[in-house]
């Protein structure tokens, strides 16, 4: 079974007690949003954070594909209702397209392939 990692940041907006009320979330993160996680092919996830700035790592199996998840989170109440509440304490960062939260990023090093 081939994994697939992703890099992904995004800024919450620059208030503590918001930043404080997001990390709590996070900490008890919602059952069916756990289950559509691992229901799209998602087999790990951390999200780091430094000041307001989030970095996530996405681990994914085959089954794993952007479009996929897409519709997947559409279709969930669920997910759209976490979605538009963690919409409250985030904002992009200025180098996406609008109406994008989570941006990709580019790996540019990577020890075991240039050390």
């Amino acid at each position: 079974m081939k994994s697939k990692r992703y890099c992904f940041t995004l800024d919450l907006k620059e208030d503590a007690v918001s930043i404080e009320q997001y990390k709590k979330y996070h900490q008890q993160i919602w059952p069916e949003i756990t289950k559509s996680i691992h229901a799209a092919g998602i087999t790990g996830m951390e999200i780091y954070l430094s000041g307001n700035r989030l970095f996530m790592i996405m681990e994914t199996d085959e089954s794993f594909s952007f479009e996929r998840k897409t519709r997947m989170d559409a279709d969930n109440p669920k997910v759209v209702e976490w979605e538009i509440l963690m919409s409250a304490f985030q904002q992009p960062v200025k180098w996406v397209k609008k109406g994008e939260k989570w941006t990709l990023m580019n790996k540019i090093f990577d020890l075991k392939e240039n050390g």
